[in-house]
């Protein structure tokens, strides 16, 4: 097929790549939550161990996501997805029946492997299956399976670590993904043209050392502190990596990624957007997590479950908005979307040890409905200004980008929360010596652990009110761009054919 879009959409296809990303989506979120678990069962002594499960998942998918667009160019769809689908298969066997830690992570890697493509696969079918007039619908679809799934998957991970083993988060994940697999060597047909392109190899070590750097520099900051070697090393061997990365790819005429993109200005919008709501998206799924279970010390599964309505709003509604997208145009649905966005947040700031379950959920949700009505439909208007030859490198360009400033957005938050908790620690214990000492009453032992426990609890509680506070503050960045956001015209796009 070289036509802008086919005739008739391949629902089935469409299906099928919709399971098997769906898996691989629900798959990245189900580990975090059974860590502790996986610790004692393998009898690993150290958390930052048993950390990389994820953070090695991580890794692997930020430093392939790049070469999706090269991939796609090259191989049949048909083919990028068997390959694809059988090696999160393997993936998955492999960490199901893991008889040691070094087998599960390897698991863990090889899954990553074959998730890495998945998203960009499905996204790039799409565009070229709907007609650009109806893309807002198809991505509105999509994006049901992007949020709905990493949503979804800290609650169902909480009930399955309680109430079963750690393996059974691989167990329920195998036959979904061998009946993707079986529907797709059965069923799928290739619909995306392919072209003779070659690699650059250098491009792909610059793009491994610079978007591999900066996730786990990244990503360990929160845990390990800026001051660590392992991190501010790590960050700037990847800065640097990076910068070199961009520099050759616009030398090369057959670039790993096509930063030619960027010159298209609805699309450079549109991801400056996805990185300022990526970075106000991963606050919230921090902080809410922090305050529910460490201020208020509600059980995991609990909070998963308080979590639950603002994950199914976001995939409810997120067909809906991409009809909404194509009636009315992304800017009405970006300003609304964050501007609920903005005030839920402003709301998540006033948050006390007596806050209600009904307050806490209902924010939440309301600040899952805001972000539902902007990232696809800012996403696919900027997909929809540049050439169909380079979308799969837009697609590679937003998912890196989004990965990159998710885990950048995660460090900075943890940091600023762990930064202002310690100040008031500080504050609160001084002020508390103090009036011990006004009183002339020695406190016993367990009134000072008492009093230790709860200056704890209400410094954290500070922390993550004040960081709700900066991240209020983000979410006003990305309202202020939202209004220089135009509906991109269709008929004057490159390669537009008409209805």
């Amino acid at each position: 097929m070289t036509a802008e879009t086919a005739k008739k959409p391949p629902y089935l296809m469409i299906a099928i790549l919709f399971i098997g990303t769906f898996v691989a989506f629900l798959n990245n979120t189900l580990l975090n939550i059974a860590l502790p678990s996986i610790m004692v069962d393998l009898k690993i002594k150290d958390y930052s161990t048993v950390q990389w499960l994820s953070t090695g998942y991580m890794l692997v998918s930020g430093i392939l996501v790049p070469a999706s667009a090269f991939l796609i160019t090259k191989f049949k769809n048909r083919t990028i997805f068997i390959a694809s689908m059988g090696l999160f298969l393997l993936g998955t066997v492999m960490a199901a029946f893991a008889p040691s830690f070094g087998i599960l992570i390897a698991g863990r890697m090889v899954q990553a492997a074959g998730a890495a493509t998945m998203s960009p696969l499905l996204m790039n079918i799409m565009l070229i299956s709907f007609p650009i007039e109806k893309r807002g619908t198809a991505m509105g679809l999509f994006g049901l399976v992007m949020f709905a799934a990493p949503a979804i998957g800290p609650t169902l991970s909480g009930w399955i670590v309680e109430h079963y083993d750690w393996r059974v988060l691989f167990e329920m994940i195998i036959p979904f993904a061998a009946l993707s697999l079986v529907l797709g060597i059965w069923k799928l047909r290739n619909v995306m043209p392919t072209r003779e392109v070659t690699i650059d190899y250098l491009s792909l070590l610059l793009s491994t050392i610079g978007f591999g750097g900066l996730l786990y520099g990244f990503s360990m900051a929160g845990s390990k502190g800026w001051g660590e070697l392992e991190v501010y090393g790590t960050i700037i061997i990847g800065a640097l990596g990076l910068i070199t990365f961009i520099i050759r790819q616009l030398k090369l005429e057959e670039p790993l990624l096509n930063l030619a993109v960027y010159k298209h200005p609805m699309f450079a919008l549109a991801s400056v957007i996805s990185m300022v709501m990526s970075v106000a998206m991963f606050s919230g799924m921090i902080l809410t997590p922090a305050y529910v279970q460490t201020v208020r010390g509600i059980s995991p599964f609990d909070a998963g479950l308080m979590m639950l309505p603002g994950a199914l709003v976001m995939g409810f509604m997120s067909p809906i908005t991409g009809k909404l997208f194509d009636k009315y145009g992304p800017r009405v649905l970006a300003i609304t979307g964050i501007l609920i966005m903005t005030i839920s947040t402003y709301f998540l700031t006033k948050l006390s040890m007596e806050s209600s379950h009904a307050y806490i959920i209902t924010v939440y949700t309301v600040r899952s409905l805001g972000m539902s009505l902007v990232m696809m439909p800012i996403m696919t208007n900027g997909l929809n200004q540049i050439p169909m030859k380079l979308n799969p490198h837009g697609t590679a360009i937003n998912n890196t980008v989004q990965q990159v400033t998710g885990a950048i957005g995660t460090a900075i938050f943890v940091t600023i929360m762990n930064s202002h908790t310690k100040s008031r620690a500080a504050e609160l214990a001084a002020e508390a010596k103090e009036k011990a000492m006004a009183s002339g009453v020695q406190p016993t032992e367990s009134q000072i652990a008492e009093m230790t426990a709860q200056i704890g609890q209400s410094a954290m509680l500070e922390g993550i009110n004040f960081t709700f506070l900066v991240a209020t503050g983000v979410s006003i960045v990305a309202l202020i761009l939202a209004f220089f956001v135009k509906r991109v015209d269709v008929t004057q796009r490159e390669g537009y054919q008409g209805k």
